[in-house]
């Protein structure tokens, strides 16, 4: 018998459609700042961890707090409105029915994305979060992850640093061409094209 199937999936983006949270999370964070942020455009490039996308646009010495209150206030802004994307169930029921591991490997702050778990009863066996780029690689590889499911080049490149199959979505703010020049192994509409696919590429076929 085989090693038992381990795959990873990013959230913001992959799993959840964050957009509308995030977006009333940083209006929130600026009105206490007194700070207008590009808000729609730092929405659709979410991915990058937070402190670099707030880096345009705060002093040095203001990130740090503006990034902790940012994680603060998002459970009152993001967690209700946030919903999950259309196949997600599915995806994470194929993992099941081969007996996989789920594993969540995410930029996000670790107790906001549980609270997403919790809030869409998103069946994953353990939430790593604060994870980026290609440290995520060290994350997979510690949890014998075999793929890795995400929407941004950061996820294609955690999963060529674990040396792991790279699944990408088009549901995030990445294009194909820029997914497959990152180096992505697959390309997918949308997670509900992911159960077809799981079992074609476990089958060998």
């Amino acid at each position: 018998m085989g090693e038992q199937l381990v795959v990873g999936f990013d959230l913001d983006m992959t799993l959840i459609d964050t957009v509308v949270g995030f977006a009333a999370t940083l209006d929130a964070l600026g009105q206490e700042l007194g700070v207008q942020f590009p808000t729609a455009e730092l929405a659709s490039r979410l991915g990058p961890p937070l402190d670099l996308l707030l880096e345009p646009h705060l002093s040095e010495e203001a990130i740090a707090p503006a990034v902790d209150r940012f994680r603060e206030i998002y459970p009152d802004h993001a967690i209700a409105p946030t919903p999950a994307f259309p196949g997600v169930v599915d995806a994470l029921a194929a993992v099941r029915r081969h007996h996989g591991r789920i594993v969540l490997v995410t930029g996000k702050h670790t107790p906001n994305a549980q609270l997403h778990v919790d809030h869409l009863g998103l069946d994953v066996d353990v939430v790593e979060g604060r994870v980026w780029g290609p440290g995520k690689g060290e994350v997979l590889r510690r949890h014998g992850a075999s793929l890795y499911v995400g929407d941004h080049v950061h996820d294609v490149e955690g999963a060529l640093a674990a040396g792991i199959t790279s699944v990408s979505v088009l549901t995030g703010g990445c294009s194909r061409a820029e997914l497959e020049a990152a180096g992505t192994h697959v390309v997918l509409e949308d997670l509900a094209a992911f159960a077809h696919w799981l079992d074609e590429h476990l089958s060998g076929t």
